[in-house]
């Protein structure tokens, strides 16, 4: 879904179009795009593929953040919910993965909302826009599953990476449970607070897009976001928990996958791994004591 249909092709005698056809050559898409961004036209390139084929593309990726190329990885079929293609197409270490890779921002939101803050993210990014005054590449991890917009989402507050996005428990009421939610589990973490908030509980659901970005908002707002006084926090994400200790501390709890996937319509695959409310519901009441 990334072709600009009001554009042709890029070849030869054609320069003024702006597709650039890769065929199956993600090592090579990526290079062409760093070149592209380094070129210094003014041009923003973004390649796609499916998330899992960041294997192939992993070191010119590497070097679009080492070289300060702002390139924009728009990364689809992001987890086990893309179903029967089964655990060759399915990733699980890869967010995590990404995250730990110097320079470039990880992006996972969590509705249509969250989408667009995080493109306008990229962009300024691509463009120098940041603390650093660097160029910053980003890679966007969108699901296949359709999601829909949350009452709560805004593309202003997504920016920042990390916020309040549903719950009972808003800034200034002390939450007994805090859940962390990104991309298509952020529905899940919302539904699960409606369980837990009519069994009486104080619960907030902060949405993480970006981990990245939430780490470099003030320490007020990051205190306003998750305050250290509420250590029952619980991640759902649809890929590896590695990592995600930042955030809910020894005392919390993770659900994710660490294993690879397996062949299987979504839901199935949702259940057989755990990734479910009912799983976020248990593990709340757990970690709060409840």
């Amino acid at each position: 879904m990334t072709l600009m249909k009001m554009h042709g092709d890029f070849q030869k005698n054609s320069y003024a179009e702006r597709n650039l056809r890769f065929g199956v050559r993600e090592h090579a898409m990526g290079a062409i795009c760093n070149g592209l961004a380094l070129h210094d036209t003014g041009l923003i390139p973004y390649c796609a593929t499916f998330f899992i084929f960041t294997d192939y593309m992993r070191s010119a990726m590497r070097m679009s953040a080492l070289s300060q190329a702002g390139v924009i990885y728009v990364m689809t079929h992001d987890s086990i919910g893309l179903g029967e293609d089964g655990p060759t197409h399915q990733p699980i270490e890869h967010l995590a993965s990404f995250r730990a890779m110097p320079s470039m921002l990880t992006m996972r939101p969590g509705d249509g909302n969250e989408t667009a803050a995080m493109y306008r993210v990229a962009v300024e990014n691509a463009n120098g826009i940041n603390p650093q005054g660097k160029r910053r590449p980003s890679t966007l991890a969108l699901s296949r599953q359709g999601m829909p917009n949350q009452a709560g989402s805004s593309i202003d507050k997504a920016a920042k990476g990390g916020y309040i996005c549903a719950g009972n428990a808003g800034e200034g009421v002390a939450p007994d449970v805090i859940l962390i939610a990104t991309g298509s589990e952020l529905t899940m973490a919302v539904d699960a607070a409606k369980d837990l908030e009519a069994a009486g509980m104080k619960v907030r659901v902060v949405s993480m897009p970006c981990t990245e970005i939430f780490d470099e908002q003030s320490a007020a707002y990051k205190e306003s976001v998750l305050p250290k006084a509420c250590r029952a926090r619980v991640s759902v994400e649809a890929g590896s928990t590695y990592g995600w200790e930042r955030y809910t501390g020894s005392d919390g709890a993770q659900i994710g996958i660490d294993s690879f996937g397996a062949s299987a319509p979504a839901d199935i695959l949702y259940a057989k791994f755990g990734i479910t409310k009912d799983a976020v519901v248990a593990a709340a009441k757990k970690v709060a004591g409840k």
